[in-house]
């Protein structure tokens, strides 16, 4: 499988590890539209996890495109309040990485460097869990189907 950026097919290949189902960009959510109703405006999250009825979307990137996915992630909330997706910043992910000894990110090395740009609490972006249902505490207690 071919993965838009280094960070989605090292999460992918944690969610192998803890045997966990998921699929790559498997929906594309219409956002927002021009007068006449066509859609302007597409959101992909990253992942979907089936099992947990979640959709992940990773930002590891820089200030510019946090925002723009933290403001695509709450429109997407607003639009289809039954849709449950969390953003992974970058910090968590680089946790992540180093708590489960993956290789080093392609944004640079874990020690010393710049820090997380757009770190942010993971569940800031919806309603729809708290902590302990966010993509972090997936891999920090047995998993439940």
């Amino acid at each position: 499988m071919s993965f838009a950026h280094n960070s989605e097919r090292q999460f992918a290949k944690l969610l192998d590890f803890y045997r966990i189902e998921w699929a790559y960009e498997p929906t594309t959510f219409d956002i927002e539209w021009d007068r006449t109703g066509n859609a302007t405006q597409r959101f992909s999250p990253d992942f979907y996890l089936p099992t947990f009825d979640l959709y992940i979307e990773i930002t590891t990137l820089n200030q510019k495109l946090v925002t723009k996915k933290n403001r695509k992630a709450r429109r997407l909330m607003e639009l289809y309040p039954d849709v449950k997706c969390k953003i992974l910043y970058q910090r968590d992910y680089l946790n992540l990485l180093i708590k489960y000894g993956l290789e080093e990110p392609s944004q640079g090395s874990l020690l010393g460097g710049t820090p997380a740009v757009g770190s942010a609490d993971l569940n800031a972006t919806s309603d729809a869990g708290s902590a302990e249902t966010g993509p972090i505490a997936l891999f920090d207690k047995p998993l439940a189907g």
